[in-house]
């Protein structure tokens, strides 16, 4: 636990802890006065453990964390907040290269769109249940996680039932690729780098980037216990302002070698530093062997508003777990969920400075194919985003949003 300005914060070693790092290695914590220790953790299960128990003050977390967490959905109920996103994108599914072949002789192809990808693999779906064959095995990083949502999203719009076609199973992000290689899973939905490098070691092919499934999606957020931030406002504050602060830092390409070269330590994610210079740079490979891609917009760490914890990304969270029956709808749970996401705390750390964050706490999740300003906030600027099949999520209608899926 904290003493005085001495903060513990843990994380799990992928992309997006890049912000954390460079909060700590390049200064900005300590310019807020404040001395972090980064401890690293395998599995999303010990995060949220070491959190719950009091050993992190703060931690990288799956945004649906702090959700489930303060729903009490798969173990004790602990109020957390989400105070500061750490960044939107970066998730990909990638396949085993033997059913990237099955695939691929029903259609699919390198970088196609995902409509076409989904309906590859229901094809082979359909093929592997006519032969009597075992399901599919994907693995995903934890039940309440973005990765879960969306690969369960992709597929039931592809016509898929990822409760009956597909088995779905957690494993810890930085096993997923030893899994694959060993014929244990046929696929994952995680965050980079470990996409790119089940590819660099041939054990799989990306057939699907979430970018395309859910453009400019949540994913991680400092992650703090509630009762934990209400004892301590100013140490909170600091380090929201930290955080914004590195994740400017972040998004600057004349940076990106020296933050690889950081998160390429083995005290971090340990990963080449090659590989993480890419990915930052919003670069990827498809399958071993092929060109390069650049996908803009892939991983986004500040722009468009990337660090504000809307609340309106907790509802359609909670409208997930609902969705796949892991908790009963209720007002109560969905205004829990709501009270998850803090920009209230985001606003009243950033007050005096020159940041001008959303003053609204809500965005309905929407098709666009062209940048947009949201009503009366002219000065923010958001990428095209939405989700791949066109559907629209209102945050004032979550009930009637659940109700449209069969």
């Amino acid at each position: 636990m904290s003493s005085d300005n001495h903060l513990i914060i843990g994380f799990v070693p992928l992309l997006d802890c890049a912000t954390l790092i460079a909060a700590v290695e390049e200064g900005f914590m300590a310019q807020e006065g404040l001395a972090v220790s980064l401890v690293r953790e395998t599995s999303w299960a010990n995060i949220r453990d070491r959190l719950m128990v009091g050993h992190f003050d703060a931690a990288h977390m799956l945004g649906p964390m702090t959700v489930a967490a303060s729903l009490g959905i798969g173990h004790p109920t602990m109020p957390m907040i989400a105070p500061i996103a750490l960044g939107l994108g970066g998730n990909a599914v990638t396949v085993s290269n033997s059913l990237w072949q099955d695939m691929f002789a029903h259609g699919a192809r390198l970088g196609a769109d995902p409509v076409i990808q989904g309906k590859a693999l229901r094809q082979v779906i359909a093929q592997h249940k006519q032969a009597r064959r075992p399901p599919l095995t994907f693995g995903m990083v934890y039940p309440f996680s973005c990765h879960n949502y969306e690969l369960r999203y992709w597929l039931a719009a592809s016509g898929i039932d990822p409760d009956r076609d597909v088995n779905l199973v957690v494993i810890p992000p930085p096993l997923l690729v030893d899994a694959i290689r060993d014929g244990q899973i046929d696929g994952f939905c995680a965050g980079e780098p470990w996409n790119t490098l089940a590819v660099e070691v041939g054990a799989g092919i990306i057939c699907a980037i979430t970018q395309a499934i859910w453009r400019l999606s949540p994913e991680k957020v400092l992650g703090c216990r509630a009762d934990w931030a209400q004892r301590h406002p100013e140490l909170l504050a600091k380090l929201i302002r930290a955080i914004y602060r590195a994740a400017l830092w972040c998004e600057q390409p004349e940076h990106h070698a020296q933050l690889a070269a950081l998160l390429a330590l083995p005290r971090y994610i340990g990963a080449p530093t090659e590989t993480l210079r890419r990915s930052l740079s919003n670069q990827l490979r498809y399958a071993i062997g092929t060109s390069l891609v650049h996908i803009p917009e892939f991983f986004v760490s500040a722009r468009h508003a990337a660090t504000f914890p809307w609340a309106s990304h907790a509802l359609w969270f909670y409208s997930q777990m609902v969705r796949w029956g892991q908790i009963a709808p209720s007002p109560e749970a969905q205004q829990l969920a709501r009270a998850t996401y803090r920009p209230d705390l985001y606003r009243q750390a950033l007050l005096n400075t020159d940041v001008q964050p959303p003053m609204t706490d809500f965005k309905t999740e929407r098709t666009t194919d062209h940048h947009f300003s949201l009503p009366g906030e002219d000065a923010l600027s958001f990428a095209a985003e939405g989700f791949f099949d066109g559907k629209v999520f209102e945050p004032t209608a979550v009930d009637e949003y659940i109700r449209s899926f069969a």
